[in-house]
Formats: structure tokens, sequence, C-alpha cells
């Protein structure tokens, strides 16, 4: 699970969402994510932004996976263990 930091609409105070629960992001021209659960965010990052921060996260994931495997053939455990 990553946590992407946002900005408020009227930038005065940043918080944290968790990327995983983005359904739909769209820009009217406030940037609006849409959750999962149906409730709406308006945030003062553009689209184009987040996208480049989760898609960052998700890299940053894909390696350590990579790693981690790495590591557990080297020392013969499988995924079970």
């Amino acid at each position: 699970m990553f946590m992407i930091e946002v900005t408020r609409i009227n930038r005065q105070s940043k918080f944290w969402v968790n990327e995983n629960l983005i359904e739909f992001m769209e820009e009217t021209p406030d940037t609006i994510l849409t959750m999962t659960t149906g409730r709406k965010v308006a945030v003062a990052e553009s689209a184009k932004e987040i996208a480049a921060i989760a898609e960052k996260n998700w890299n940053v994931g894909a390696i350590r996976f990579a790693i981690r495997k790495e590591e557990n053939d080297a020392l013969g455990k499988t995924d079970s263990e």
C-alpha cells in the first residue's frame, strides 16, 4: 500500500490518500479524486502529477518485489515461506 501526499484545494494544508483507493480522477478545472468508497476529494495537484507519483510508487514497489525475490531465491526460500 502506498500513500500519496496531496494538497488541499486551498493550498493551506496537505494530507495523504491511499493511491489504491483512487478509482478515477477528473479535472473540472480542479482535480477531483473519486475514491472507491464514492467519496470525492478536491486537490491542488493535477491529475498528471498524481499519476506520476503513483507510477513512481509502483516502480518502487516493483523494484522492492524483485529485490526480495532475488534474496529469497539466493536463500532457497519460496513465496510461501
